[in-house]
């Protein structure tokens, strides 16, 4: 869910919405653009569905990257208009056999 309410939506879903959310305020504290890894651990999804959403992402004009460099991503838009970054903690699943 946005923040917005007299502006219209920028057009990403809630998901994407979630990554570039991520992105920004990752970028905000470590002051530099986090690796596919880096939103893999946040979100505990699997590599490709990291590498699937950035170019979702950047073919819809949310973030752009610079051709062959790491941590290049950079949100084109604006703060103000992106979600609040929710927890997106995965406890580990652990199955337990029954005797």
């Amino acid at each position: 869910m946005n923040q917005m309410s007299d502006k219209a939506a920028p057009g990403f879903t809630p998901k994407q919405g979630q990554y570039l959310a991520f992105i920004d305020a990752y970028t905000r504290v470590n002051r530099r653009p986090p690796a596919e890894r880096d939103i893999k651990h946040y979100f505990g999804v699997t590599p490709p569905t990291v590498h699937q959403m950035i170019l979702t992402l950047e073919r819809a004009g949310f973030i752009c990257r610079t051709p062959g460099a790491s941590r290049s991503i950079q949100v084109l838009v604006a703060p103000e208009d992106l979600p609040i970054l929710q927890d997106h903690y995965q406890p580990v699943k652990t199955s337990v056999s029954r005797y």
